[in-house]
């Protein structure tokens, strides 16, 4: 059996990592793994995610230096993973390759193309049914770099297009030919399952609308685990262990998980197919002792099935068509500072 990638950003997406001040930096690269600090939901909808047999693979933006501080803070979350790709930033400056130091297209798209053409080899037949989910946030350019990634992988952006936006892009010549070699090691099939994107800066989500309905920004990370859900990746049991992270950790209530849900719905993400499986699972929890947040829970699952049909009524639907990314590519990263 084909087992499902997902790939997981780090900074901003599963840590709360701060890099807006050079004193953030200082202090980011002297942390110990014990304090660095995860994002609420997160360690535990990655370990679901690994428990229902998905392949997690790591693509961080982090240097490559700091590569044993983050493996050990995974395994303190009780993270398995099957590949770990950080940045090589020491090799950029030695070779005064500055724009890369911050240049997330010229990392990202080889790396994942690099990635899928080693998992799934071109004409494997695998490339049908070996879909993946990406995981990211709106800090720099995960959303731009997964999209253009997943249609030239469906064939929808061609070897011309996509040369042009790399250039445009100001990617380095040779490593737009190493994308390109990558590119054409690849079976073409629309395997980008779904492009869930963080919205640590609190991005206007529609802001993402562009990348069609398969880029869903959330807020919490019980909002991906109720599209990945629904996507059939996780069981109802998972979305309520990470609905139990938030209320113990986050101080949701059940309204509070209950909007959750209804933001989704009402930005067209979910299909409300997944209430059902959600529900269950809570009857199963209930003949439990002492579950944590039982309460808060109770009020998720009773809302579910007026939400779920809400969902229903407003869902997007899928968007063959792809972004302009040759005009997408002059204005994909440009690093806004945090408001104070």
């Amino acid at each position: 059996m084909l087992r499902h990638i997902a790939r997981w950003d780090l900074d901003k997406t599963y840590l709360r990592t701060e890099f807006d001040t050079l004193r953030d930096i200082v202090r980011t690269a002297l942390e110990r793994p014990d304090e660095k600090r995860t994002n609420p939901g997160a360690s535990t909808l990655m370990r679901e995610m690994v428990r229902s047999g998905v392949s997690v693979h790591i693509l961080s933006g982090s240097p490559e230096q700091m590569r044993r501080r983050l493996e050990d803070k995974l395994r303190l979350d009780g993270i398995t993973w099957d590949s770990f790709t950080l940045k090589p930033n020491l090799q950029n400056l030695l070779r005064l390759r500055f724009r890369a130091v911050r240049d997330q297209l010229g990392y990202k798209l080889p790396a994942l193309l690099q990635a899928r053409a080693a998992s799934v080899p071109l004409g494997s037949g695998e490339a049908v049914g070996r879909k993946e989910t990406l995981f990211g946030d709106d800090a720099e350019a995960d959303a731009f770099v997964y999209s253009l990634y997943g249609d030239v992988l469906a064939g929808r952006v061609n070897e011309e297009l996509l040369l042009k936006v790399c250039e445009k892009g100001r990617v380095y010549p040779d490593v737009i030919e190493s994308i390109l070699e990558y590119a054409g090691l690849t079976d073409r099939a629309g395997v980008v399952e779904r492009i869930l994107i963080h919205l640590e800066r609190q991005t206007p989500p529609d802001d993402f609308r562009v990348y069609g309905s398969r880029a869903v920004p959330f807020y919490n990370y019980l909002q991906a685990a109720l599209v990945v859900h629904e996507d059939g990746r996780v069981p109802g049991d998972a979305v309520l262990r990470v609905a139990v992270d938030l209320v113990l950790h986050h101080r949701f209530d059940g309204d509070g998980l209950a909007r959750s849900y209804h933001d989704l719905a009402r930005r067209g993400h979910l299909r409300g197919t997944g209430v059902e499986g959600i529900v269950t699972a809570f009857e199963g929890w209930t003949n439990q002792d002492r579950v944590p947040g039982i309460a808060e829970l109770r009020t998720l699952v009773e809302r579910l099935p007026s939400l779920g049909k809400a969902a229903h009524a407003a869902y997007r639907g899928d968007d063959p068509t792809p972004p302009d990314y040759e005009k997408l590519v002059m204005v994909h990263n440009p690093r806004r500072p945090r408001r104070r």
